[in-house]
């Protein structure tokens, strides 16, 4: 069997009419065949053995064959409303006849329904019939095989009016082949009687003719045979082909082993096309489950990455706002500061020119800020060096100095004097301890009871800096514990929920811990470990 492969357009859906076998396709027809093959050499040496009558059998097996063309027409029909090949249309046709025909002919059939058959047409009537079935197929055939390859396209607009046209027809004429032999039969040559037999030439010649279609549809087929539509089809005609070959030359007449045998080629015929289209599109079903599977995981992680960028995004504007906000709040406040000292009738200008100093040294930290908060998008920007933890507690209490006081918090150092010597960002640790202590500070705010803010610095455990900063305010519930470092979580009205987070990340790429316990008798202690340098270990 011979097939050339061709490739689908991008731009058509892959079906069965436009899809090339595969190699393990192939294989499969070519064993069906030789099965057929098998099946009808086996039954020769026995073809004229009678077998019991049994007359439910014609009309349950016109059943069989009309369910299994109709939904083979069906989905024929279906794949040229998609692809718009009048072949298909043709094929589909053919299948539909095949569908309607049987229950002519089973109609027609002396014994399925009446003794002499509905209409009393009597055995020529069915024999007739059954040779206009079996023509049928092989003539769409070749019809589906000569359009295959012209390339030409029903419009979308007329699809449905072809199909409707194409049933319409179709019953049309199954209904006037059986008007015309139930009742003209006497116009028709005699090719079957039950009594005395008949020539060869007239017992075999409606087989000859479908024989002679069968063979030319198979040629033509065989030459275009590129999808997997041709190959099946091939096989459902090879089947019809030897049906008719043990019908018209081997057969002994009705209910023989021959006879019998027939009606399972006849099964084949109607049903291999039918289990491969239903079987091929199952696969491409769950192909396409499969696919939107994966699209929907794609599209999945594209929200996630998505929604990623936007929190990072946020994340990094919340940063850049809470880092700047206290410099920027300190620069208004002297601002402000200065301008008073100005505005009087004797201006001080000594406090006014100290006010200022301030000024631009928050511009400086405001902008070592920014700069230390793009070097932590670039870890190999990060600068590293001999810090002293004290010194840095005694900075950022005294530029928060001013606050402290119009709060009435009261300010309690516990500073170890001797410290062992930490490398770290200088910048990046200040606004660790800002943001802890601007944070004691609100939660002092509502307090009315006296306001502590005891800051502790000590050695801690094997060579590490503890620094621990605790207030008297209403402290951190249970189970705000751990979420409290989350982003953009926090349990203030007006926060961004930045502030604990980055002092985490900070402490943590120091290779530190932050966590925060209860205070006694009530607030809470935010409390950070530093390792220490060993090179550069003693007092700074």
């Amino acid at each position: 069997m011979r097939f050339e492969t061709t490739v689908p357009s991008p731009t058509e859906p892959q079906v069965l009419a436009n899809i090339p076998p595969t190699s393990g396709q192939r294989r499969l027809a070519r064993a069906f065949l030789l099965a057929l093959l098998v099946i009808l050499l086996g039954t020769a040496p026995f073809a004229e053995i009678r077998l019991p009558e049994i007359p439910a059998f014609v009309p349950t097996l016109a059943a069989a064959l009309f369910v299994s063309d109709c939904v083979t027409a069906a989905l024929l029909f279906a794949q040229f409303s998609l692809l718009r090949q009048w072949a298909l249309l043709v094929i589909a046709s053919g299948y539909l006849f095949s569908a309607l025909i049987v229950i002519a002919h089973a109609l027609a059939f002396p014994g399925a329904f009446t003794p002499t058959g509905i209409l009393g047409s009597g055995i020529q009537s069915a024999v007739w019939l059954y040779w206009f079935w079996h023509a049928g197929l092989p003539l769409t055939i070749i019809g589906y095989a000569l359009l295959k390859d012209t390339g030409r396209k029903a419009d979308a607009r007329v699809t449905p009016a072809a199909i409707r046209w194409s049933v319409a027809g179709v019953l049309a004429l199954v209904i006037g082949l059986f008007w015309f032999v139930t009742q003209h039969q006497e116009l028709l040559p005699v090719t079957f009687v039950d009594v005395h037999p008949l020539s060869l030439f007239r017992r075999t010649i409606g087989g000859l003719v479908v024989l002679t279609l069968g063979g030319v549809a198979l040629w033509l087929l065989r030459r275009r045979q590129r999808s997997l539509l041709d190959q099946w089809l091939v096989v459902a005609l090879c089947a019809l082909l030897l049906e008719v070959l043990l019908a018209s030359v081997l057969s002994a007449g009705r209910y023989s082993v021959a006879w019998y045998a027939g009606r399972f080629y006849q099964l084949v015929t109607a049903a291999v096309v039918m289990v491969v289209l239903l079987a091929e599109m199952m696969q491409l079903y769950a192909d396409l489950a499969s696919s939107n599977t994966m699209l929907q995981r794609a599209v999945e992680a594209q929200r996630r990455e998505r929604d990623a960028r936007l929190i990072t995004g946020d994340a990094v504007a919340a940063t850049i706002a809470h880092e700047l906000k206290q410099p920027l709040t300190a620069m208004i406040t002297r601002s402000y500061a200065g301008l008073r000292w100005l505005d009087r009738g004797a201006p001080d200008l000594d406090k006014a020119m100290t006010g200022f100093r301030q000024i631009a040294d928050d511009g400086h930290r405001a902008a070592a800020v920014l700069d230390r908060i793009r070097a932590s998008f670039r870890p190999d920007a990060r600068v590293r060096a001999p810090l002293d933890v004290n010194g840095l507690i005694q900075e950022a209490i005294a530029l928060l100095q001013d606050e402290l006081s119009s709060r009435r918090i009261a300010v309690r150092l516990e500073l170890q004097e001797r410290l062992l010597g930490v490398m770290g960002d200088r910048i990046q640790l200040q606004q660790v301890l800002l943001n802890l202590i601007t944070n004691a500070m609100e939660a002092m705010a509502t307090v009315d009871d006296p306001r502590v803010l005891a800051v502790r610095s000590e050695v801690q455990g094997e060579g590490g800096v503890l620094v621990a900063i605790a207030d008297t305010g209403n402290g951190v519930q249970a189970g705000d514990v751990q979420r409290v470092f989350n982003p953009l979580y926090t349990t203030k009205a007006g926060g961004m929920g930045m502030g604990l987070s980055i002092c985490r990340s900070i402490i943590e790429a120091h290779e530190g811990t932050l966590c925060v316990v209860p205070n006694a008798p009530r607030g809470a202690v935010f409390q950070f470990v530093l390792s220490a340098a060993a090179t550069t270990a003693g007092l700074l």
